[in-house]
């Protein structure tokens, strides 16, 4: 620590080079943590899976339904703690394609259990039970359209019309939310009962069956028992864990994870170059001052530190900066609410965040640094003779 003013001195000294390379390292961050925040709220329903949890849908496509009967046969399966069924609505709101969101019929009891990581109130419970156009919306749907409780929502679906092609309405009677960051609060929830006596076609089925189970190291021998009690029927099913379905959406989109290193490698490549040039030309400038240095005592080791201290914390002084923009951007909620429910900076992207500008530092600075501490005092003092 007592060297830390002689590395804050040669950081002073050139204070345009320092602050254009501190820029650098701190836009590079920002981006990091914005990049980062973009691939969990893209990969949210990968992350927030339940271990427990297990999605049974139609062998065939995601699109074809199944029996509403389905659901007592799989809760009387072996290691089957509780099943409940989804069905996508695809709503629109006030016949605008841009006021979309998920919508979804469902059990309000089972549901509920099934997902302990969604909160609604006891009373808002109870009247979700007792309306029957009843429904419960999440937290960022409410901001969005300015919604509140007793609110009429008239809602049209161009995959399951009504019954004398009138919009669906429904009462807003809960408001729910997530805890610790799981969960999505965008969503549209209402009564299945509701849904099949209205609608016209498919009367008595479903979109697919979320499975609990009671042990999670059983949950591939369970998935396997409930595709084995329906084949060979008309509705056979494919059941896999939830995180692998909700993988199964984020790939169609790409590989979020290899664009996010691709993006992130040329941007820290840039910044590499830019702050090893920075230091190197550092040293290359104090190349007398240093040969002073070793002159008065200071040992090979110790230039070699002092030199990797100042990259070090051009490095730390940007990357912190910038993670702290960042996680300050994100801490804001989502800029886009009806596109990315999910936005937040996870905070092991913040340590992988401060590894890296702590390696970032120590890399630049390696080469100048060793440079500096090869550096023979007569050829140093010489050099500028």
């Amino acid at each position: 620590m007592k060297f830390l003013s002689l590395v804050w001195s040669n950081l002073k000294r050139k204070k345009t080079r320092t602050a254009l390379t501190l820029l650098s390292v701190f836009v590079a961050f920002v981006l990091f943590g914005l990049l980062c925040a973009i691939k969990e709220a893209f990969t949210a329903g990968v992350t927030m899976a339940g271990a427990d949890r297990l999605i049974s849908r139609h062998k065939v496509s995601l699109i074809m339904t199944l029996p509403v009967t389905y659901g007592p046969r799989m809760e009387a399966i072996d290691g089957v703690d509780l099943a409940t069924h989804w069905t996508w609505f695809n709503g629109i709101y006030q016949d605008e394609p841009k006021n979309f969101f998920g919508s979804f019929p469902v059990e309000p009891i089972s549901f509920l259990e099934m997902y302990p990581e969604y909160t609604l109130p006891e009373d808002q419970l109870k009247a979700w039970l007792n309306t029957r156009t009843g429904a419960v919306v999440g937290t960022t749907l409410v901001e969005r359209f300015q919604w509140k409780i007793g609110d009429r929502i008239p809602l049209k679906s161009p995959i399951w019309p009504r019954e004398g092609d009138e919009a669906w309405e429904f009462d807003i009677v809960g408001i729910y939310g997530t805890t610790e960051n799981r969960g999505d609060p965008s969503g549209f929830f209402f009564r299945y009962d509701y849904f099949d006596e209205g609608r016209v076609n498919g009367k008595g089925e479903v979109g697919w069956y979320m499975v609990r189970v009671a042990d999670p190291d059983r949950a591939d021998e369970i998935a396997a028992a409930i595709d084995a009690e329906f084949a060979n029927s008309p509705y056979e099913t494919k059941t896999e864990p939830e995180g692998a379905f909700a993988q199964g959406f984020v790939q169609q989109m790409g590989n979020i994870g290899a664009m996010l290193v691709a993006i992130l490698s040329a941007v820290f490549f840039t910044i590499l170059l830019v702050a090893g040039n920075t230091m190197a030309q550092s040293v290359r400038e104090r190349t007398e001052e240093l040969g002073v240095l070793k002159a008065m005592g200071f040992s090979n080791g110790l230039v070699l530190s002092l030199v990797l201290a100042e990259s070090c914390v051009i490095a730390l002084l940007g990357g912190l900066a910038g993670l702290g923009v960042a996680w300050a951007i994100t801490a804001g909620g989502s800029p886009v609410p009806d596109m990315l429910p999910v936005f937040f900076l996870p905070k092991p992207y913040l340590v992988i965040g401060v590894g890296l500008a702590l390696g970032l530092g120590l890399i630049a600075g390696i080469f100048p640094a060793i440079q500096a501490m090869r550096l023979q005092v007569a050829d140093a003092l010489r050099r500028n003779a």
